[in-house]
This record gives C-alpha cells, sequence and structure tokens, in this order.
C-alpha cells in the first residue's frame, strides 16, 4: 500500500511540476504580449513543443487560440490608456483576420517540416529587424 501511495505521489508531482513550469511560461508570454502588443506567438510554439512535448502543428494551433484572448484584453486596454489608432487599426484587424484563415487552411496542409521553415524564417527576420532596422 505504502509503494503504490509513494508511486502515486511521484507521478502527481511530475504532473505538478509540469503544470507550474507551463504557468510559469504563460505568464512570460502574458507578460511578452503585453509588454509589446504581440508577440506571445513567438514565445508559445516554441515552448509548447519543447516544454508540453506538443507535435508541432498542434503547438501552432493552440498558441493561436491561447493569444486570441491575451490579445484581445491587451487591445483593449492599449485602447482605454488611449494608445490604439482605430484608423490604422481597424483595416490592419480586417487584414489579420483574412490572414488568420488563410493561414488556418495552411497549416492544414503544409508539412511539419515546412511550418517549422517558415516559423523559423519569421522568427529570424523579426529577430534581425529589431537588431539592424
Amino acid at each position: 500500500m505504502k509503494t503504490s501511495l509513494l508511486s502515486y505521489a511521484e507521478k502527481n508531482s511530475e504532473k505538478i511540476s509540469e503544470k507550474i513550469v507551463l504557468v510559469c511560461a504563460g505568464i512570460v508570454t502574458g507578460l511578452a504580449n503585453g509588454l509589446f502588443g504581440g508577440g506571445g506567438g513567438m514565445l508559445v510554439v516554441p515552448m509548447l513543443t519543447f516544454l508540453a512535448k506538443m507535435p508541432v502543428k498542434n503547438a501552432h494551433a493552440t498558441a493561436i487560440l491561447i493569444i486570441l484572448p491575451v490579445s484581445a484584453l491587451s487591445g483593449f486596454l492599449y485602447a482605454a490608456f488611449g494608445h490604439f489608432s482605430f484608423s490604422s487599426g481597424l483595416p490592419v484587424t480586417l487584414g489579420v483576420l483574412a490572414g488568420g484563415v488563410i493561414g488556418a487552411f495552411l497549416l492544414k496542409k503544409l508539412s511539419v517540416k515546412w511550418v517549422s521553415a517558415v516559423f523559423a524564417a519569421a522568427m529570424l527576420a523579426a529577430g534581425a529587424k529589431m537588431l539592424f532596422f
């Protein structure tokens, strides 16, 4: 009986530790999204693939679903504090919505190798822009 309780406790301890790591990853992602106004997906996808051992396509899809309410909340707060340009933001929102639909269909069609390559290229381009331009 003691052995089974110990085994149960060890298994639950590992699960709890994993959940704590994922919550911390979520906090970092939310902080980045709130501070920079986006970019949380650049953090969530690697965290989900490496920390949660999630398949790449599932990580991308999950990241979108995670970032949606965070981005909406961040956007609301930016607007409430007067940092949102409706004249630019609304047309961009329409483009983002259209791009999101197209991207979701492409994610279903592309291989994991291509999805990873395109994501890595986007991350490199964003990093280069931040460093050099």
